[in-house]
């Protein structure tokens, strides 16, 4: 493993290390183009497969088959000639393919004939009241910790929300012997009958078994409560009690932690930055990039692969990966690429491993109440800015997400939008009466990671960059 780039620049630089990440970069190298990967981790696999050179969990039974696949990935990608970098964040991309990256405090430039974005997915919002307070975690946070560290919680612990990887935690978390006392599925009732058109191509997926046992597997142990539609938090500077309503009655238990997870959607903000178009969606209810048939988007020679491009999940990150890199061979070194896999086969397989993802989709659409908050609950988590004051800034004047900066300072702190950025679209939406689309996102630009002024000062300068300030 390098610590600083060997070169000025690249064929192709893939920008995370997650299953897509991994799967581009090792198809790019193995074609013989000079390829760089850059990932912020301090080991390869993204949040699929975080952890998957170093985690303790020895017992393959208990992160399940599907987490030790990434093993074969970062394998392939070891044997492949590509570069890899860990612990770099790129904080800049732009339409020359000019790449800002920061690598132990010292920032350099690259360039590339090719980028792919392999930046992956990020939990989505799920804005209840108390959601700020210690002792409330994402789902993903506490997965984190279990695959790098093994360590699962031992006080009273409430998982609430749904989706996949909501029952995965769960497993895994009763598999290495850590403590659940109740699950809280907030996977609204009428979304059963709206995925049943779906459902065929769900029952022939490889997600049925799986999800079916997984599901059964943790209901044998766990208490679950269904058709939950009201979830709060509360407690005096600590999480204290979970209250639910579900069948219409209210119940309050107390909690030392609580889990929340409502699905993932794509991490957009350095594709944005980049000036990549993305469009609403209005099934997975996020910012999704616009790209062709092989990942390529609305900027010349930039690449999106994985749950990035839209959320299809780990095995389909894989093929959207292999599928971006051959384009990049295609482009680059067209002799080669007739050595490849031919793409009509990678196209076969991500549509096999994309069955059944609408299912999945239509039926765990987050219901608006846990998407969309009301009075005093947090939005803006970093600038402390509720609800109320987000409308208060749309009756006199705030139009959209932009508008809003001057107004609340939303989407201004240290998470640049990513906890707050889907709430915001939306709420001012419902609020104006508009769609998501017509509301817009924030205007984002770099850097898209905090960096410090240090850095930025100790950034290579030519002489026209001197004279530009100095005067003569």
């Amino acid at each position: 493993m390098t610590v600083a780039p060997k070169r000025e620049a690249y064929d192709v630089v893939v920008i995370g290390a997650g299953p897509a990440g991994l799967a581009a970069a090792a198809t790019s190298a193995e074609a013989g183009l000079s390829t760089l990967l850059l990932d912020e981790n301090i080991g390869p696999g993204g949040q699929v497969f975080r952890a998957i050179s170093s985690t303790p969990v020895t017992d393959r039974n208990q992160l399940g088959a599907d987490y030790w696949v990434g093993a074969d990935l970062v394998q392939s990608l070891r044997a492949s000639r590509a570069e890899i970098i860990h612990r770099a964040t790129v904080w800049s991309l732009d339409r020359n393919l000019e790449i800002a990256v920061s690598i132990g405090g010292a920032s350099a430039f690259l360039k590339a004939q090719r980028v792919i974005l392999a930046t992956g997915a990020l939990e989505r919002p799920f804005p209840i009241p108390g959601w700020t307070l210690p002792g409330v975690m994402t789902a993903g946070a506490a997965q984190t910790m279990l695959k790098s560290s093994a360590l699962v919680p031992d006080g009273r612990t409430v998982i609430a929300g749904q989706g996949p990887l909501l029952w995965l935690l769960a497993a895994q978390i009763l598999r290495l012997g850590g403590r659940i006392d109740r699950i809280l599925d907030t996977t609204e009732r009428g979304n059963y009958f709206a995925a049943l058109p779906h459902a065929f191509a769900f029952l022939t997926s490889p997600y049925f078994t799986k999800g079916l046992s997984m599901v059964r597997e943790v209901k044998a142990k766990v208490q679950v409560a269904s058709g939950v539609t009201e979830l709060s938090a509360s407690g005096e500077g600590q999480l204290a009690n979970v209250s639910y309503v579900a069948g219409g009655k209210r119940e309050t238990i107390p909690a030392d932690l609580l889990l929340l997870h409502q699905g993932v959607v794509p991490n957009v903000n350095l594709a944005m930055a980049a000036g990549i178009e993305h469009r609403w969606d209005d099934l997975q209810l996020c910012w999704s990039p616009v790209l062709d048939a092989s990942g390529n988007s609305s900027v010349a020679g930039i690449a999106i692969a994985g749950d990035g491009a839209g959320i299809g999940g780990a095995n389909a990150a894989v093929f959207r990966g292999r599928i971006a890199a051959r384009a990049a061979v295609e482009a680059l070194a067209p002799a080669v690429a007739t050595k490849l896999v031919p793409m009509a086969a990678l196209r076969a397989d991500l549509a096999k491993a994309e069955r059944g993802r609408v299912f999945l989709d239509t039926l765990f659409r987050p219901a608006p109440q846990f998407r969309i908050p009301t009075g005093d609950t947090i939005v803006c988590r970093c600038e402390e800015v509720t609800a109320k004051d987000v409308l208060d800034a749309v009756a006199i004047g705030a139009t959209g997400p932009n508008q809003l900066k001057a107004y609340r300072r939303t989407g201004m702190g240290p998470c640049q939008g990513r906890l707050c950025g889907l709430t915001v679209t939306e709420l001012m939406a419902q609020a104006r009466g508009k769609t998501a689309q017509e509301i817009g996102y924030y205007r984002l630009r770099a850097p898209v990671k905090p960096i410090t002024l240090a850095e930025l000062a100790a950034v290579p300068k030519s002489e026209a960059d001197v004279k530009a300030v100095v005067r003569g």
